[in-house]
Parts: C-alpha cells; sequence; structure tokens
C-alpha cells in the first residue's frame, strides 16, 4: 500500500520506518527543511535502537522517502496518518490539538477520494470526528474517512514495540476504513496478533487508559518502596511476590524516580482533563500525577540524606539523565527536578549521559558548578557520592572495587536498584537504593 505519514518526530518517524518495513511505500512529510535533509542523508533526529538501519535500508530501496512538500508526498496515498505532536496546554492540562487540526486543514484539498485519514498521535475522545468535520468543511464532499490508530511504542524499544506488538486497536466509523486498515496491518495480524476493532472514541480513549494505568503502577511501586524502607523491608522481593499474581503482572513493578518521557506525564495530564471535561469523577488519576510530581523532589532529597544531610561544597557524580535507558529523550525526566535541586543546595554536580548529553545541556541550565563529563570514569573522579538516575547497561557493569579508588567516599545512591546490596558491601561501598536497606561498606579487618 502507498501510506503517507505526516510528522517525522518520534512516532511518525518510528511508524514510517516500520511501515516500510512491513513492505509498504511510505513518504514521511514535515515543515522542518534541516529534518528532511537530514533524514534523505540517514541522519536521524533521535536515538532509537535499529531505527537509523531501517531508515537507510528503505530509503535506498525506495520504500521511504522524505519531503516537505505536501502535494507530493500526498499523491496516490491510500492512508495517510497524521502524527504531529499533541503537547500539554498549561494553562489546564489538556492536550494542545492545533497542530492537529492544521494537518487536517492543510491535507484536506490534497487527498485522493477514498482515502483514509488516521490519528496516530495520542489524541482526547473525540477527535476523529472534529477531524472529520475540519476536512468535510474544505472539501464539500464526504469522499474520505476518517480512523483512529493509537501507537504503544515504550521509547528504547520502539521498533520491537511497532513490528511485533501485543495487539493493533483501530478505531473506524466505515466497512471500507476498516477494511484498509486491516490490509495495512496484515503482516503483522497474519502471524497471530490481535486486531481489535471498535469506533473511534473507544480507540482513542483506549491509549489514554493503559498508560494511565501503567504511570499508576509505577507510582504504586514507588510509594510503597518507602513503606519498605521504613519497615526494613525489601521493595525489590515485594513486587516479585505482587508481580507473580497474574492479576497483577511483572511490568512496571520497579521502583525508582518516578515516571517521565513524552507520554506518562502529558497522557495523564490529559486524561485527567477529558474526565472533568465530561463530568466523571476522576480521584485515581490527579493522585497518580502529584504522587509523581513529589517523587522527584523525594529522590533529591535521599541523595542529600546519604551524604549527612548537607551537600554544601560536595562533588556529587550523576549518572544519566534522560528520562530512562537507550534513548535521549530528557522531556519530563526526573534530572531535570534533581539535578537543579542539588545545585540549589551548593553541590557541585559532574554529569553523564551516554546519549543524552546534548540534550541536556539545552535544557538544563547548571551554570558554573556542574561539569559536562566525557565519559562515566571522568564523572567519578574525586567525588563524594556517585548517584544513578538513569538505568543505561554501562551503569549496571561498573566494577565498584576499582570505581570506589577515583572517588573521594565510597557512597552509591542508586534510583535503579541495579546492584545487589550484599555485593556492593563487600566491594566497601555504602550502598543507597531504592526500598531497600542501606548496605554499609564493610570494615577493611585490622592488621
Amino acid at each position: 500500500m502507498k501510506i503517507a505519514v505526516i510528522g517525522t518526530g518520534y512516532v511518525g518517524l518510528v511508524s514510517g520506518t516500520c511501515f516500510a518495513e512491513l513492505g509498504h511505500h511510505v513518504t514521511c512529510i514535515d515543515t522542518d527543511k534541516n529534518k528532511i535533509e537530514a533524514l534523505k542523508k540517514g541522519r536521524i533526529p533521535i536515538y532509537e535502537p535499529d531505527l537509523e538501519a531501517l531508515v537507510i535500508q528503505h530509503a535506498k530501496n525506495k520504500r521511504l522517502s522524505f519531503t516537505t512538500q505536501l502535494k507530493e508526498g500526498l499523491q496516490g496515498a491510500e492512508i495517510v496518518f497524521i502524527a504531529v505532536g499533541t503537547p500539554t496546554n498549561p494553562k489546564d492540562g489538556s492536550a494542545d490539538l492545533s497542530w492537529i487540526f492544521q494537518a487536517a486543514r492543510d491535507i484536506a484539498p490534497l487527498i485522493q477520494k477514498g482515502a483514509v485519514v488516521v490519528t496516530k498521535s495520542t489524541v482526547p475522545v473525540g477527535t476523529a470526528s472534529r477531524i472529520r468535520a475540519v476536512i468535510y468543511k474544505t472539501r464539500k464532499k464526504k469522499d474520505v474517512y476518517v480512523a483512529s490508530n493509537p501507537e504503544f511504542l515504550r521509547e528504547g524499544c520502539a521498533v520491537l514495540d511497532f513490528l511485533q506488538p501485543d495487539r493493533v486497536i483501530i478505531g473506524v466509523s466505515s466497512a471500507k476504513a476498516e477494511q484498509k486498515l486491516r490490509q495495512l496491518y496484515l503482516p503483522i495480524t497474519g502471524r497471530g496478533i490481535p486486531l481489535i476493532c471498535t469506533n473511534t472514541q473507544t480507540s482513542e480513549l483506549t491509549k489514554y487508559a493503559a498508560n494511565g494505568f501503567l504511570a499508576t503502577k509505577i507510582a504504586f511501586i514507588n510509594e510503597m518502596a518507602d513503606i519498605c524502607e521504613k519497615a526494613k523491608a525489601d521493595v525489590e522481593v515485594l513486587a516479585q511476590g505482587m508481580g507473580l499474581d497474574p492479576r497483577i503482572g511483572r511490568t512496571y513493578l520497579k521502583p525508582g524516580p518516578g515516571f517521565g518521557g513524552s507520554c506518562f506525564p502529558k497522557d495523564t495530564r490529559a486524561l485527567q482533563y477529558i474526565a472533568e471535561n465530561y463530568g466523571a469523577k476522576n480521584h485515581l488519576i490527579p493522585a497518580v500525577i502529584e504522587s509523581n510530581e513529589e517523587r522527584k523532589f523525594t529522590m533529591a532529597k535521599k541523595i542529600i540524606a546519604a551524604l549527612g544531610g548537607n551537600i554544601k561544597g560536595k562533588t556529587i557524580g550523576i549518572l544519566g539523565l534522560t528520562f530512562k535507558a537507550n534513548t535521549d529523550d530528557m522531556r519530563e525526566s526526573a534530572s531535570l527536578v534533581i539535578v537543579p535541586y542539588l545545585l540549589k543546595a551548593g553541590a557541585v554536580l559532574k554529569l553523564f549521559d551516554p546519549e543524552g548529553m546534548d540534550q541536556a545541556k539545552s535544557i538544563l541550565k547548571t551554570g558554573k558548578d556542574a561539569q559536562w563529563c566525557e565519559d562515566m570514569d571522568e564523572a567519578l573522579q574525586k567525588v563524594d557520592a556517585a548517584v544513578i538516575l538513569t538505568e543505561w547497561q554501562m551503569f549496571s557493569t561498573i566494577d565498584w572495587r576499582k570505581m570506589k579508588k577515583k572517588m573521594k567516599q565510597p557512597i552509591v545512591v542508586d534510583m535503579r536498584n541495579l546492584f545487589d546490596r550484599a555485593m556492593m558491601a563487600k566491594q566497601g561501598i555504602t550502598y543507597h537504593s531504592v526500598g531497600r536497606e542501606v548496605a554499609t561498606a564493610l570494615l577493611a579487618p585490622s592488621k
């Protein structure tokens, strides 16, 4: 099939590239000339495992192309995906749909008769109907279809999530739109992956509901971690005991510094707004949002407590700045709260992230009391404590017996519970993790 994708951000680029991998012919369209020129040369604007290789491969075999010209990109397209941003409206927490409707107005006179316009962006209930009204107002004839097809991509493994999804959800209001979308996803559903077909309202709300529930699991296990620390219990064992119950499941029961990224914070706020807009009682999601925001400050205070309650003049090495591993995304990262908090408290920081340094430098205004480090060794040189904020694989293989020789004090605050407490103690590290007792460095035996 011939497909057009409006927007080459995270969702648009991953979706367009993966549709090409499935055998379709895809044109990705964006108004950013510099981004399009870079994509034509095989340079992608985000870090996402496996994506760059697929972009280069399918651009070479002519199944994937990039353009700034809307008319050119839409020519012959049977399905047009709208994958532009829907950022949070700072006034009320709702999703800002201005780019969505602008895209609908722009494509309306250019799309071919019988085409299906599909929202891939995360949008509130009723957006498909509003897009339909925008398009029909311009075209006059009701000769195109509008559908919903939410994405369920996790940053860091988005390509795998797209090509091997748990499910495909489509929301339609016509049999013809359903037929085309079923045909589009046949390379996936033909392998036994379930496709759920429903109306557009249910499809739109399902994405918010899924993210709201996962965010709730994260907030819940973080609060359990706080109880575990005070009660001298182990949150890792607690999470295992919970997760083995099939009604609960193991995923998203990993304590940490709070959820971030482009989805959970934005979507929980939007879900709260949707509930209020429809007059539906909504107690749980607002509590999750509040809990998550408070969590970041709690973790900053945890670092200060690990250093005796006063960090003025002390040097701290920060390992990881992105909101999670395997992405360069800094949006809503815990580091955006924790780093300024520590600096304000008087600390000197040494910052390092394997992929997110450029993004972090553009967002974090650190001043003279922060040093951007080239590698992990530099970040831990002569520090009073090391703090692991992001669960990058390279951090989980640190040889602390050797690394502590570079540090002023052998103190590690691990926000991701990457290490065994007893092992860290044996290596002479005072180890603070999340939801577990502090492991005190073993004293060397006297001679």
